[in-house]
């Protein structure tokens, strides 16, 4: 090799070192993503307050003519004395947020909607017990069958522990997201992102594409599904349309809710119905 040669090789390395070195410098800014946000956590007075509404005499009433009325076996255990109890935490439920949807830089995934607690019948059956503050008191608004909210809650800090537990009502998928993993927590989580999760930037494109278009405001909301949110909607080929993303509010909607099996049942145990987002479908 000339001497000519040898100083061209070597200059080469040397401006593919810097190069090498230039990159390694500015790479993890140029592509480094910014931590997304998590939405607040409901301070320790609220959820105290909303545990105490849980467990007063009252609902603890209401649970009894609940279970009462889910089954014969129910009213068979409310009739030999049998009384529900509160089990657990009561825990912040968060769902699906609609400035995540419409792609809103920096929004969480999901707001808190309402908080739960586990109500659990003389005979093993459980219940969901959910409050949210109304008229500047914390009270119980809604009982859906089955302890979906707390339970997820659980598996979630399990599977990711320090993620955000959320719903996706829409579809009553459950998922778990930290950083910029989203991970799923039941079977309709994982029809939709699969088994293995999705990332968080794959999420936002899916949800955009399934309800940016019936946000709160939307056409598909003005032609009377409050909120934009219609759980019955069917589609032309009679399957369950695909129904927008929650209400813009961040706590629980005041709304009339949509005549429903649920709702009629929680009218008839006189619960506070006002703040009802939606009835979990059984």
């Amino acid at each position: 090799m000339t001497e000519n040669s040898t100083r061209r090789t070597a200059a080469r390395l040397a401006a593919a070192g810097a190069l090498t070195a230039a990159l390694a410098g500015v790479a993890p800014l140029a592509h480094a993503a910014q931590a997304p946000a998590v939405p607040a956590p409901p301070a320790a007075a609220e959820v105290a307050a909303a545990h105490d509404a849980a467990t007063s005499a009252k609902t603890l009433d209401t649970l009894s003519r609940f279970f009462a009325r889910d089954d014969a076996a129910g009213g068979a255990a409310a009739k030999t004395g049998g009384k529900p109890r509160i089990e657990g935490a009561t825990v912040p439920v968060y769902e699906l947020s609609p400035e995540f949807v419409a792609g809103k830089k920096d929004a969480p995934v999901a707001a808190s909607d309402y908080l739960a607690s586990k109500a659990v019948s003389a005979d093993g059956r459980k219940a969901s017990v959910w409050t949210a503050a109304t008229g500047g008191s914390w009270k119980v608004v809604n009982i859906a069958s089955g302890d979906d909210e707390t339970r997820y809650a659980a598996e979630g800090a399990k599977k990711l522990a320090g993620g955000t537990v959320f719903r996706e009502p829409q579809i009553n998928a459950w998922y778990v997201q930290r950083g910029d993993r989203v991970l799923p927590l039941n079977s309709d989580a994982e029809r939709a992102v699969g088994k293995q999760g999705t990332t968080l930037d794959a999420y936002r494109e899916r949800v955009h594409k399934a309800y940016g278009d019936k946000l709160p405001g939307s056409a598909y909301a003005k032609k009377g599904a409050a909120g934009g949110y219609d759980e019955g909607a069917k589609a032309a080929d009679g399957t369950l349309a695909a129904e927008p993303a929650a209400s813009s509010s961040t706590g629980p909607s005041t709304t009339t809710v949509a005549a429903s099996a649920g709702a009629a049942a929680a009218l008839g145990l006189g619960l506070t119905t006002v703040a009802v987002r939606r009835l979990r479908r059984r």
